[in-house]
């Protein structure tokens, strides 16, 4: 089983947090599985809608471009989900994203659900997101730390600046235990790999932090295996009606 990994970094540019996620892919594949982890050039680093968008296109034309390859699945491991609905009416293959994949599952380990991402200017996409998942009453709250990629790329090796993120992390996850939630998500790939070096995480008095890079490695995999088992897939009729062939080449040919 192949499946292609899209990050949102650029492992050229972002090279320490690269080099982490492919040891962590690595860790999460069970015999048989491989990940080939892709990068984006330039990455996502400006923080904005607008440079969301232009990954977002990034994004579909490569989950093509996996399908043609013969890849089993696209991971998207971006928490903002660019790209998710747009890429799983355009291919066949399984196409699973880091945010919507640990909201989803953050819901079976708990009822009431925190989000803890690494700027403000995320908070209002995430609340898109959980608008748009349905999970207005599991996820109660989205909090953030203020920071940037580079810092958090940084993190990586630099041991004081990992431990600046984990108290950043824990203050802003506060007023969520506060309000009584009973899992914390980090909303970012990047978060989530500083965050999974710490196995068993947990924070106040033991609420759980979950691991969606993990989550999502998991996850895809299952995808492909019920794939393979019974044929099962995303509706066709309704969310993610199968984008035309013309509607692919129109695409292609515009971007």
């Amino acid at each position: 089983m192949r499946i292609w990994y899209q990050s949102f970094v650029d492992p050229a540019e972002q090279g320490p947090y690269f080099r982490e996620l492919e040891k962590a892919l690595a860790t999460a594949s069970d015999q048989g599985i491989t990940f080939d982890l892709k990068g984006l050039s330039p990455p996502d680093r400006e923080l904005s809608r607008l440079t969301e968008l232009r990954c977002t296109v990034q994004v579909v034309r490569n989950a093509l471009l996996a399908q043609e390859q013969g890849y089993d699945a696209f991971a998207i491991g971006h928490f903002q989900d660019g790209g998710l609905y747009e890429a799983r009416a355009a291919v066949d293959i399984p196409v699973l994203s880091l945010g919507e994949t640990s909201m989803l599952y953050a819901c079976t380990l708990g009822h009431s659900i925190g989000v803890v991402t690494i700027h403000p200017v995320f908070i209002a996409m995430i609340q898109e997101q959980i608008t748009r998942y349905g999970l207005h009453d599991r996820i109660v709250g989205v909090r953030a730390i203020t920071s940037s990629p580079e810092q958090l790329v940084r993190a990586n090796d630099d041991a004081t600046a990992f431990k600046r993120f984990l108290v950043q992390f824990g203050e802003a996850a506060q007023p969520l235990i506060d309000q009584g939630v009973e899992i914390i998500i980090p909303g970012g790939g990047l978060p989530a790999m500083l965050l999974s070096r710490k196995k068993g995480y947990t924070l106040g008095n033991g609420i759980p932090v979950l691991e969606p890079i993990a989550v999502l490695a998991k996850m895809t995999a299952v995808a492909v295996q019920l794939r393979r088992l019974n044929g099962t897939g995303p509706n066709r009729v309704g969310t993610f009606a199968k984008a035309s062939a013309q509607a692919v080449q129109e695409f292609l040919k515009s971007w």
